[in-house]
């Protein structure tokens, strides 16, 4: 097929970037040469990889199944590169994870450090993303494996726990709850409460446990990612719902954490990996190390 190594390069980083100027500063190249790269690519394989506008740069859906196999294709090209440049050394490569971005502070610092030690050469590639989106990322086969609170039951992946997270109410020192030991659902109502989304794998699994008891989670301010919150109770504006490992640690200047309780909710978080799927050696090793560290 007639195209070259530096079209799936230019291919990724407009992918990633979402802009053709962006990608072509990455690249060193001038915006016209990339695009002429982007439509030769798309010409052999005789699909549109992106949809265009004046202000917009998006995936096509055959782009977004091609992006996974490009990234893969790329990075085990380049592991082979390193094997053959130096033959005497440590194995090289990369190992790609989707994480969390709670676990990517709690679960992976430690076995990093142990691994990197043994195995320096390998680069390990972070994906942290929601819930949602790391367990799509593990199924289509762009991350060797992920960290994550969902996907017991997805039909294509394996779930294996490490351990439980339960979700707290996170609030100032001098908020009325603060002198509290626990704190139930049904009192959060005389409160303003931050929250994440609707779309977020947390939200959901906390709006099913309620619902199971007849109760809802009556909020004044919803948020996307789960470390803002932290910043709205700072500013005093409310009471933030939030998992366990999304809190500062005791001994926190300004915020407190206390139990939430009837019901007490939790997630799970565990390892997951596509049904059947193989992983290379030193993602294995990784995964032992990730395993052995928590464990410990």
């Amino acid at each position: 097929m007639n195209f070259e190594l530096v079209d799936l390069k230019a291919f990724v980083a407009v992918a990633e970037l979402g802009s053709f100027n962006r990608a072509a500063e990455l690249l060193n190249l001038s915006q016209p040469a990339l695009s002429r790269r982007i439509q030769k690519l798309e010409d052999t394989l005789g699909v549109a990889l992106f949809e265009r506008s004046t202000r917009h740069v998006a995936l096509t859906m055959v782009g977004r199944d091609f992006m996974p196999k490009v990234r893969r294709f790329l990075d085990e090209f380049e592991s082979s590169l390193l094997g053959i440049s130096d033959l005497g050394a440590r194995s090289g490569g990369q190992i790609t994870i989707a994480s969390v971005p709670t676990a990517v502070f709690y679960f992976l610092p430690n076995a990093i450090s142990r691994f990197s030690v043994a195995f320096p050469r390998i680069r390990i590639r972070i994906l942290d993303l929601g819930a949602n989106e790391g367990l799509e990322a593990v199924a289509r086969g762009e991350a060797d494996f992920g960290i994550n609170f969902i996907g017991t039951s997805h039909p294509d992946i394996e779930f294996t726990p490490l351990a439980e997270d339960p979700f707290v109410v996170a609030c100032r020192h001098d908020h009325p709850l603060a002198a509290r030991r626990e704190v139930g659902w049904d009192e959060l109502a005389a409160h303003r409460v931050i929250t994440v989304g609707r779309t977020s794998g947390n939200r959901a699994l906390i709006d099913n446990a309620l619902a199971q008891h007849g109760l809802k989670l009556n909020w004044s301010y919803e948020i996307t990612h789960l470390a803002s919150s932290l910043g709205l109770v700072e500013a005093g504006l409310g009471v933030a719902v939030l998992p366990k490992l999304a809190t500062p640690a005791s001994g926190h200047p300004i915020i407190r954490t206390i139990p939430l309780s009837h019901p007490k909710i939790s997630r799970t978080i565990g390892v997951v990996r596509r049904h059947g799927a193989i992983l290379s050696p030193m993602a294995a090793r990784f995964l032992e190390v990730l395993l052995g560290s928590w464990k410990a």
